[in-house]
């Protein structure tokens, strides 16, 4: 690629890393670990070890050959085009469905300053779309404009958070982790949190997707990748535990926006539109970062011939316009969905289905980390193979801890994307044999 389109440096790289991570969930997460206290430290310590573990996995593939295109690159590197496809299929999936959510959790926390887009329905399916169709033009100008948004609004998600952790220790109250008596046995306990947890780091592989675009790969991208992801973790676990030492369990339990609370214990009533406005900002940066992502990833895909040709168009920027536009598209079509008393369900379920199918990424990727080393023929510590087969433990248990439903539905997901890849795979012949 032209040296001039290699516009994205280790800051930036690291932002999206760090900024894809840290989106709307960190803001409830405290809510949902209130029953089990302490446990939910050992919870988060083995979540940001997992992805530690992933984020290795993605440092060593990247390190050894960037690929545009990230996990589907590096699949169909060890498995070939089968494979690459159905974990591409299974990515792109996620990447609709997840930018939805965010946008309405945008939406959802922008109605502090504004009430009116809480309670109309119509009011804030309008703010999401205006978030949506806002970061898709900011993309479309460039990836150099995307990159500044997410430096930007990742300097602003983070400083409210630590500066919250950093007070909130100053006023930590330890016998609040005592665990309730609903919390069941130790492992019970743990296990539960490390599923409610594991997904805040969600992005791991944000920086290896665009790789195209990032100057000196090989070495940008595996630092922003382990870096972004030691920040998130850090930041992760200082502030839920605040958090859970500044209020009461059963208060924390009922709470809808536990950092607002927490941050009106600390500095009055005032604080709840700080923490609002922190948490807007945190989804408008991860909406960024991932509407980049949802470009660059199928552009990937398309230039290998397994995505539809229009996906991989260009503008005169250089910017993946059409695939862009396409997700924009669909993305505004779900978050109506949302809107719509009669499809709520049906959103509920696709969200359900992105969350899980990053995982799928994850297990293809631990395994062609080490299907790759072996192949290049050079010698291998043998370290590297047993922290690739950890990582892929660590995603099974992911996929347990998401529950039967969730995996249920991903399997059936993942067996829609065989046909669409025969159909693909015969209309990219019949265009070459054309």
């Amino acid at each position: 690629m032209n040296a001039a389109k290699r516009q994205i440096g280790l800051v930036v790289a690291t932002a999206l890393v760090l900024g894809n991570m840290i989106g709307s969930g960190v803001f409830l997460l405290p809510a949902s670990l209130a029953p089990y206290g302490g446990y939910s430290l050992f919870g988060w310590l083995i979540s940001a070890a997992g992805a530690l573990l992933l984020a290795g996995v993605f440092y060593r593939l990247s390190k050894r050959a960037p690929r545009a295109g990230g996990p589907y690159a590096y699949s169909r590197e060890a498995f070939g085009d089968c494979i690459g496809f159905l974990v591409a299929w299974m990515y792109w999936v996620a990447l609709v469905g997840g930018n939805a959510a965010i946008a309405v959790a945008f939406a959802s926390y922008l109605s502090v300053f504004f009430p009116a887009l809480g309670a109309h329905a119509l009011f804030g399916a309008m703010a999401a779309l205006a978030a949506i169709w806002l970061v898709t033009t900011i993309n479309i100008a460039g990836i150099r404009s995307a990159g500044v948004v997410q430096v930007l609004t990742t300097c602003l998600k983070l400083l409210p958070l630590l500066a919250l952790a950093l007070f909130g220790f100053t006023r930590f109250n330890p016998h609040l982790l005592v665990p309730g008596v609903h919390a069941g046995s130790p492992w019970s306990a743990i296990n539960l949190c490390v599923a409610a947890t594991l997904f805040a780091f969600i992005g791991v592989e944000a920086a290896s997707i665009p790789a195209g675009h990032v100057r000196d790969p090989e070495r940008t991208i595996p630092r922003a990748t382990m870096l972004g992801t030691a920040i998130a973790a850090v930041v992760y676990i200082a502030c839920t535990t605040a958090v859970m030492g500044l209020l009461p369990a059963s208060e924390l339990a009922r709470s809808t926006a536990p950092f607002a609370d927490a941050g009106r214990l600390l500095w009055g009533p005032s604080a709840s539109w700080l923490i609002a406005g922190a948490a807007a900002i945190s989804c408008f940066g991860a909406l960024n970062g991932w509407i980049l992502i949802a470009g660059q990833f199928p552009q990937a895909v398309a230039t290998d011939g397994l995505f539809p040709g229009f996906f991989a168009r260009e503008s005169a920027r250089g910017t993946p316009t059409t695939a862009l536009l396409t997700a924009a598209t669909i993305v505004s079509v779900m978050v109506l969905a949302n809107y719509t008393r009669g499809m709520v369900a049906m959103f509920t379920f696709i969200v359900l289905l992105s969350t899980l199918s990053n995982v799928v990424a994850y297990l293809f990727c631990s395994m062609a980390d080490v299907v790759l080393a072996r192949r290049s023929g050079r010698p291998v510590p043998l370290r590297d193979p047993i922290l690739a087969c950890a990582a892929f433990a660590f995603s099974m248990w992911a996929v347990i801890g998401a529950g039967a439903d969730a995996a249920y539905w991903n399997l059936i997901l993942l067996a829609l994307g065989i046909p669409l890849y025969a159909w693909q795979t015969r209309h990219a012949k019949n265009a070459t044999a054309s």
